[in-house]
């Protein structure tokens, strides 16, 4: 029976049978207090991460973004509509996005008229009406202009960048905000479609499984669609003359694009052909590959002179095969595929969970492929390790130190030689179970370690993340 009718019920009896004078109160007869009054409020402007406090936005959790983007090279214009689906989670009277430099010219909040205001590299967006908390919105966004890079004294050049025959939106640790509205931390991933029209002749490539492409009026549409959640800096778009190859491999595709001015079958050809093998290698190591296509990019610009793990399809730059196939670099940005992408930090400070494990992924790709071996390449670096620098929480200027990638390794193989082969490989694959499509952190990290080996590593992880002096090898 329906409670109201039920309750109705027993108040007229009741009545009738002089128990009572008055119906009691609602709530009374419910037991359950009254609603309380929504408390709207702004979102945070930052999410306070202690090396970036203002990137990302409180009060709301985005589910996903569909980008519909148009670019000519030609003129480096770029139109583009953002549609964003997120969740509150707090009453919201407005919300900021992270957006640098194009102009916005329309916004609608679940399809009725919002107003916005800039505040730096800050959207401003206050709705007609409060958001309650736990309501999904949809969020529109008109906007176009000429990308701008993102100039940092710290990390350089990233963002959007102008290129001969078309633009490059890559960096780390931010460059998403360049080209689309966003919140701009790891600790908010969603899932992604990407629509990119650029003149006919040019690609247009993203994240994700391909969609194909379409030509209309001298114009070419590709589609990308990321399923899997991804963090916002690992979204890029990259457009230009390239040669592609395509094909399938334990049932997902394989996308691979290399800019048309390098030499085909060179160098940079051969060391993407060998990207399905090393991603086979690597699930031995670190269980199931976690996403839905595989790949990779290779632009020839010289300011790209890094590879970034972009989620499902890493981008390389030509540098790294200008002396031939170096795979290490694919076995890295494959390895981040685990160890950043499909568990990612949960603060800029724990980067070495990213790059000390993809570090590590290196030396057992050379060993895999009949160079050193693990443990020599282990007491190669240990020997001229500066043990000054920490790897935990290295300090904003440090995040793409030495003291993250290749002592980040060597606390790795310390790990491996303490815990012993079978518990060290099972450490591996339970942290890329568990925290699959999440976010983590060191603590994260150890808790699953002794968990898994039964051992207590406090002592091990403080000597080899942070001690100021060379740690004991563990026999």
């Amino acid at each position: 029976m329906n409670r109201r009718i039920l309750a109705a019920t027993l108040v007229a009896a009741l009545t009738l049978a002089g128990c009572t004078d008055s119906a009691p109160d609602p709530s009374a007869r419910s037991g359950s207090p009254p609603a309380a009054e929504p408390d709207f409020r702004p979102g945070e402007e930052g999410l306070g991460d202690p090396y970036f406090p203002t990137y990302g936005n409180g009060g709301y959790d985005v589910r996903h973004y569909k980008l519909v983007v148009k670019y000519d090279p030609s003129t480096d214009e770029l139109t583009g509509t953002a549609t964003i689906t997120a969740a509150a989670t707090q009453d919201l009277s407005s919300f900021n996005l992270d957006f640098v430099g194009l102009s916005v010219g329309s916004v609608k909040v679940n399809g009725a008229g919002a107003t916005e205001k800039r505040e730096d590299a800050e959207l401003v967006i206050t709705p007609s009406g409060g958001i309650a908390k736990d309501a999904e919105f949809t969020v529109e966004i008109g906007y176009s202009g000429k990308p701008q890079a993102i100039q940092s004294p710290d990390f350089g050049e990233g963002g959007f960048l102008h290129t001969a025959d078309g633009a490059i939106a890559l960096g780390q640790p931010e460059s998403a905000s360049t080209w689309f509205p966003v919140n701009d931390h790891p600790i908010d991933k969603a899932t992604y479609d990407v629509e990119a029209t650029v003149p006919e002749g040019l690609s247009a490539l993203s994240n994700g499984v391909p969609g194909g492409s379409t030509d209309s009026g001298g114009w070419t549409t590709w589609k990308w669609s990321e399923k899997v959640p991804m963090a916002s800096y690992l979204a890029f778009l990259v457009v230009g003359k390239f040669r592609v190859e395509t094909g399938e491999h334990k049932g997902r595709p394989i996308f691979t694009a290399i800019q048309s001015s390098l030499r085909p079958g060179g160098p940079a050809d051969q060391a993407m052909a060998q990207t399905v093998r090393i991603a086979d290698f690597l699930e031995t190591q670190f269980g199931p590959y976690p996403f839905e296509a595989y790949g990779g990019v290779v632009v020839d610009d010289d300011r790209i002179r890094y590879a970034l793990e972009t989620q499902s399809r890493p981008v390389y730059g030509s540098v790294f095969f200008s002396q031939g196939p170096f795979t290490e670099v694919v076995a890295h940005e494959l390895a981040h595929q685990w160890f950043g992408d499909s568990v990612s930090i949960a603060q800029w400070r724990d980067i070495w969970l990213n790059e000390g494990f993809a570090s590590y992924a290196e030396w057992l790709w050379t060993e895999e492929s009949g160079g050193l071996s693990t443990q020599d390449s282990f007491e190669r670096e240990y020997a001229k390790t500066d043990w000054d620098n920490p790897t935990a929480d290295p300090g904003k200027a440090g995040l793409f130190s030495q003291a993250v990638y290749k002592r980040g390794a060597l606390a790795v193989h310390a790990l491996r030689l303490a815990v012993g082969d079978d518990d060290f490989f099972r450490i591996l694959k339970t942290w890329t179970a568990e925290k699959r499509n999440g976010n983590a952190t060191t603590a994260d990290f150890i808790t699953v370690a002794e968990r898994v080996s039964g051992d207590s590593l406090d002592s091990l992880f403080d000597d080899w993340l942070v001690g100021s002096s060379a740690p004991a090898i563990p026999k």
